[in-house]
């Protein structure tokens, strides 16, 4: 049998990840990279003139058009950290290299941090690539899929009805030769009409072309402007219909993944639906270049707002 290709393909080994950012030094290099790839920038006058201020943890750069002085992390979900940046660069890494994700448990082994540090910065981090994901629309061909995520509850509902299940819509688009370009999967607040246009408008370009199956409130994808075909499956299942593979693809390793990972995962009352599932769809349309992964995160956490604790542990909005 053939191997496969993503899952042989070559990422970024311990070693070469020590290699290149093993020291605090090493780690500045590369978040000054990846925040102002094109030279520093001042955030208030945006000019590039600058000096550097030593003495402190973080060397801080001072303008020289306003005299404003700025860290690395300052004006990023990274300001007021107090931890080395070596170790929010080896979280880039574990969580960027597991296929699967990582628990936040297991991330404070790793990082050799309590659970509620390791928490912290896991949920930073999975916001920032949540929110870069949500930058992009999907356009052109699309497909798009209901489900559902979590078990069910001892004595609880049944089937789709449970109370530990929380509503997913997944979308996949195509390029013209029909394979898959970008991923993305949202918890919604149900399958209603209102739900769909309101998912659809967020994260659908106007003119896209969309897929689904016969579900009635798929139709509201329309009020985006995009155009819409349903494909009634007659009694079969959505999986055997080879118009669906990818969708089914995506929706497959998404389960398997949650469910080897988050054990413990309950998605009835967990808040953080939005975040994990970015964190997915992040390392999923990026699976083609595992070796810049820690780069990739680390782009998406400097252009990531500050947010305290207090924002972290605040529900999310689904849609």
């Amino acid at each position: 049998m053939a191997r496969n290709v993503i899952q042989f393909q070559k990422g970024l080994s311990l070693p070469d990840f020590q290699r290149l950012y093993g020291t605090e030094v090493q780690c500045e290099a590369a978040l000054e990279k990846a925040r102002w790839p094109g030279g520093f920038r001042c955030p208030r006058c945006n000019g590039h003139e600058h000096g550097l201020v030593y003495g402190r943890r973080l060397k801080r750069y001072q303008c020289r058009s306003c005299g404003h002085q700025a860290t690395l992390t300052a004006g990023t979900i990274m300001q007021a950290t107090k931890l080395p940046l070596t170790t929010w660069f080896l979280a880039f890494y574990m969580i960027g290299q597991a296929k699967t994700g990582i628990s936040s448990l297991e991330l404070s082994r790793h990082l050799g941090v309590n659970y509620d540090t390791a928490w912290l910065l896991h949920h930073k981090i999975l916001r920032a690539m949540a929110d870069r994901e949500e930058a992009y629309l999907l356009r052109g061909k699309v497909q798009i899929d209901d489900s559902y995520l979590g078990g069910e509850l001892p004595g609880g509902k049944a089937g789709r009805g449970s109370e530990n299940k929380i509503p997913i819509v997944a979308a996949v688009s195509l390029n013209e030769a029909g394979r898959l370009i970008h991923a993305r999967i949202t918890a919604v607040s149900g399958f209603s009409s209102e739900a769909i246009a309101e998912w659809a408008k967020r994260h659908l370009a106007p003119g896209s072309q969309v897929l689904s199956d016969g579900l009635a409130c798929f139709r509201a994808v329309t009020t985006a402007g995009c155009s819409h075909h349903a494909i009634v499956t007659g009694g079969k299942h959505p999986n055997d219909l080879p118009q669906f593979r990818w969708i089914n693809t995506v929706l497959g390793n998404l389960k398997t993944g949650f469910n080897g990972t988050f054990h413990a995962f309950n998605f009835n009352f967990d808040k953080y639906a939005r975040r994990y599932l970015g964190g997915f769809c992040f390392r999923f349309n990026r699976r083609f270049s595992m070796v810049a992964m820690t780069d990739r995160i680390a782009n998406a956490v400097c252009c990531c707002m500050p947010c305290t604790e207090r924002d972290l542990r605040v529900a999310e909005a689904y849609g």
